[in-house]
């Protein structure tokens, strides 16, 4: 399932939500990727911060991946939208 995220606080919930799923304690998510328990714990309350090297590497470790959209499906789908027709048109 996707979650878009559209904000540093939703980022960090998402986390924090990603990491208990997979049964782990922030202290494991730190070892396995060699930080402290209390940088996992700064990252899921300030994950605005956090790098995009190291928010890649908790996302692999956690399974997940990251897509970046740029909205084109949604513009497609909009211009494709049949305009009412103009009057005397079928």
């Amino acid at each position: 399932m996707d979650y878009p995220v559209q904000s540093p606080e939703q980022l960090g919930i998402y986390l924090r939500s990603l990491r208990k799923s997979r049964g782990l304690t922030q202290g494991e998510l730190g070892k396995m990727l060699g930080v402290s328990t209390a940088r996992v714990a700064y990252i899921e309350h300030h994950s605005g911060t956090v790098g995009s090297g190291q928010l890649l590497k908790i996302l692999h470790l956690l399974g997940a991946h990251l897509y970046l959209d740029d909205g084109a499906a949604k513009r497609d789908a909009l211009a494709n939208r049949r305009q009412p027709a103009a009057a005397g048109e079928w």
